[in-house]
């Protein structure tokens, strides 16, 4: 009896198979490349690094609004609009402006304090209209502007980007591939061949990292030549962190279909896996931000660890030794739901 070729072997004839599906709809290779940076150029230009952004202030309109608007204008980087008393309020709520100057003797300032900006307008505008009173500062205090490649919110974002896409192709590209072929009678035709679900189950895997080599360098390739994004670690650092977020993810995205049977059913379940993460892990805004007290399980989710990795990796050129926290978090996570998905995985 001869031995059977490689090229027939179960995992890699299932790997194909779901690579030709995976090229052949157009609308997964649009999520997974094109998307990806349709966003970064969005928010990159939202965002971008425009010089020192000036000040916003309205003043409200009335008796001696002329004298407030002209000892403003007289100051640099003070943007002066004036606004009517219905239109204040709103004004401050859409960002037009970031303080609003009700005229008087003294003057009073209507502003948001929670917000940082319009803190920071109401320190400028005050100084401002305090100097234009005839107060002399005792001393102008020299400037040091610091500008450092990596420090851009845009250089902050594309790493969360990558890793929020890596987690969505991940869950969203092999749950719903699961479920329909369940939901299709295919499963149950695969259960009738010489294969094992081990073999089903690390095809859905394989093929996904076969795709990641393209979602990777197509966002990353792009920022760097739109918005220069850095990437001062190493190329393998961030393939190996990238491919240790994509099999955690594939294992969760594995599990959640293990036995789900219908696509409303398993969008559900990948909605609720992945919203938390979407709003906890940091890929729009710091997770600091959230209390002290919810931060060790924050950084136990894999998101967080990847995006953490990523963010190491790509802005601080840190090696694989300075992420191995987190490669083990996305290690764990990884053989954990792989185990579990495949004691649970059922074909029917």
């Amino acid at each position: 009896m001869t031995d059977r070729p490689a090229a027939s072997h179960p995992l890699i004839q299932l790997t194909l198979v779901r690579l030709r599906e995976f090229v052949r709809e157009p609308e997964a290779v649009f999520w997974v490349v094109v998307f990806p940076i349709v966003l970064a150029a969005t928010l990159g230009i939202a965002f971008r690094t425009q010089g020192d952004e000036p000040v916003h202030a309205g003043v409200l309109g009335g008796p001696g609004s002329e004298v407030v608007v002209s000892a403003l204008k007289a100051s640099d980087g003070i943007d002066v609009t004036t606004v009517t008393r219905e239109r204040a309020d709103l004004a401050l709520r859409d960002g037009e402006v970031q303080v609003v100057v009700i005229p008087g003797t003294p003057p009073s300032y209507r502003f948001d304090p929670t917000r940082p900006e319009s803190r920071l307008a109401r320190l400028a505008v005050d100084a401002a209209l305090q100097r234009a009173a005839g107060r002399a500062d005792r001393f102008t205090a020299g400037e040091q502007k610091l500008e450092v490649v990596g420090a851009r919110y845009v250089d902050w974002l594309v790493p969360g980007l990558l890793g929020m896409n890596i987690m969505g192709t991940g869950m969203w590209g092999i749950g719903f591939s699961i479920v329909y072929a369940r939901n299709r009678k295919l499963l149950k035709r695969l259960a009738a061949t010489p294969m094992a679900r081990s073999h089903y189950l690390l095809a859905q895997m394989l093929a996904r990292l076969v795709s990641l080599v393209a979602e990777v360098a197509a966002l990353i390739g792009f920022a760097w030549l739109v918005f220069s994004v850095p990437v001062r670690g190493s190329l393998m650092g961030l393939a190996t962190v990238s491919v240790a977020g994509a099999v955690a993810f594939a294992g969760l995205g594995l599990l959640v279909a293990s036995r789900v049977r219908t696509i409303e059913a398993v969008s559900g379940l990948l909605n609720f896996v992945m919203l938390p993460m979407w709003v906890l892990s940091g890929v729009f805004f710091s997770s600091a931000h959230f209390p002290a007290a919810s931060q060790p399980l924050i950084h136990l989710l894999p998101l967080t660890a990847l995006n953490d990795a990523l963010r190491a990796v790509m802005l601080d050129g840190a090696p694989l030794a300075g992420v191995s926290g987190e490669l083990l978090i996305l290690s764990a996570w990884a053989l954990v739901s792989f185990g579990l998905a495949l004691r649970l995985f059922r074909w029917r």
